[in-house]
């Protein structure tokens, strides 16, 4: 069996090029989700951050989201 024919569906092999490709074209652009921390450290490098507040629901308590749960049911 040829190793093109153990890829999945719709999936080519890959191939060695002469010329390295960016992965990134033109700058980052970075949504950061919870510890602000780190969206604060990119714009002050000019990078454009969009920050998302969010936390695990009942603070990681995973009891208390189980309580929670059942009330919006």
């Amino acid at each position: 069996m040829s190793k093109t024919s153990e890829l999945p569906p719709g999936q080519s092999p890959l191939r060695v090029k002469d010329t390295p490709v960016s992965l990134i074209q033109g700058s980052p652009r970075v949504i950061n989700v919870g510890l602000s921390g780190f969206a604060e450290a990119l714009a002050a490098q000019g990078v454009a951050v969009i920050q998302v507040d969010w936390s695990p629901p009942a603070r990681g308590d995973a009891d208390l989201a189980t309580l929670l749960s059942k009330l919006s049911d």
